[in-house]
């Protein structure tokens, strides 16, 4: 597998995109952006496990049952959550508008919103918003759709790759946007993948439901679960490959690209956590079934008391062992260590669950670095789990405290 650099969704075969702005944001900054494949496709998606589910998330749910689903139009600065009735009929709108323009059926569009909770979408502004984004979807508007997802998100996240299948040469790309809120069994995190791979939509769904699960799903910023989290994946069986029709050798090489694209997609978003100085990577070893080192994973992940002390450097590995011990994980406190890592420098810091001598200035530095990894060694059986976060500083409460204003 191959990642390519400066590509983005609209240089996988047959797709297109735009991004453009709508009038939604009052920065006059790009609000609208349309995903499309001139031919038909599959998809796949997972939605938000919050019970308060968006205008938008409720439509996608029955549509994505659908044999073809061909674009994707999304709009920020407005997440048409919590809007009642009007709220679905102007998601149902936002579709039949974005179908009509394209020449495809209604239930083969995916619709999405993200932004501020409560309001009613400005349809004025909205429907010739879509009208235009379809006239401008081209083989070069990737980049601008990345953009147009964006809230308050720092920079476009987006990814590309290449590998093989039978010989034939197969591309994945996506897009994904979030910076808080995030705290996925799905969070305010929306991600799109777009592939040529020839895959069957049972498989589809098979590899992307799996593989959200050790992305997306194990990451978290602030531990808020949004209303509209959404990630998806349209396959358009251009690649020329033989279909992937069950869990074979083609099955897993398609599986794991598919992994690292997520992944890197989920890093990105928990690095660019709202006023993160780093990106945290919490890694469970020997763990005694996947349900206890994913949850201990994810819960120091979580713990604000953790994600402060990574803030100030300070080396305070009790909070890590603190959290694993709520996590409702089945493993043994007397057996776990516990290292700090950064580039090529580790220490260990805590062994069989008490403190040990350790180099405080050398721990300081790890800290101090962009990318720091935790890693947990429950030292209680054979299975291991990731996950990824940021620290909580001063401008977190700084973005969130004055959000709507």
């Amino acid at each position: 597998m191959k990642v390519l650099k400066d590509k983005t969704i609209t240089d996988v075969q047959n797709f297109l995109a735009s991004g453009i702005s709508g009038g939604l944001k009052k920065s006059g900054k790009k609000d609208l952006c349309v995903i499309y494949s001139k031919v038909e496709a599959v998809g796949a998606a997972v939605f938000t496990t919050n019970k308060v589910k968006a205008a938008p998330i409720l439509l996608n749910m029955e549509n994505i049952k659908s044999d073809n689903i061909q674009a994707i139009v999304v709009n920020s600065g407005n997440a048409n959550s919590c809007t009642g009735k009007l709220g679905i009929e102007n998601a149902k709108k936002m579709g039949e508008t974005a179908a009509n323009s394209l020449g495809i059926k209604p239930k083969e569009v995916l619709v999405q919103s993200t932004g501020l909770i409560g309001l009613q979408l400005p349809m004025d502004k909205i429907i010739p918003a879509i009208e235009k984004g379809c006239s401008m979807i081209s083989n070069t508007g990737g980049s601008d759709a990345g953009e147009a997802i964006k809230t308050t998100d720092t920079y476009a996240k987006s990814i590309a790759v290449e590998f093989e299948i039978d010989g034939k040469k197969v591309m994945m790309s996506g897009i994904a946007k979030g910076s808080g809120m995030i705290h996925p069994n799905m969070a305010t995190m929306l991600s799109f993948i777009v592939t040529d791979a020839n895959i069957t939509k049972e498989m589809l769904n098979k590899a992307f439901k799996s593989s959200v699960d050790d992305s997306y799903n194990m990451i978290s910023v602030d531990g808020d679960t949004s209303t509209n989290d959404m990630s998806a994946i349209l396959a358009n069986k251009c690649a020329g490959n033989s279909l992937i029709d069950c869990e074979d050798e083609k099955f897993n090489i398609f599986k794991n690209a598919l992994d690292f694209v997520n992944v890197e997609l989920a890093k990105m978003i928990a690095k660019d956590g709202e006023g993160a100085t780093k990106l945290l990577e919490v890694s469970v070893l020997n763990g005694k079934d996947i349900k206890s080192a994913k949850a201990c994973a994810k819960s120091v992940i979580t713990s604000d008391l953790t994600k402060c002390a990574f803030f100030g450097a300070d080396a305070n590995w009790g909070r890590i062992l603190c959290a694993i011990g709520y996590s409702g994980a089945d493993f043994d406190p007397e057996k776990v260590d516990i290292f700090f890592k950064a580039n090529s420098k580790k220490i260990q810091v805590a062994k069989d669950g008490m403190s040990l001598p350790f180099d405080e200035d050398l721990a300081k530095e790890i800290l101090l670095e962009e990318y720091v990894k935790v890693i947990i060694d429950l030292k209680d059986g054979k299975e291991n789990a990731t996950a990824w976060g940021c620290d909580l500083t001063y401008d977190y409460v700084k973005i969130n405290g004055c959000y709507r204003t």
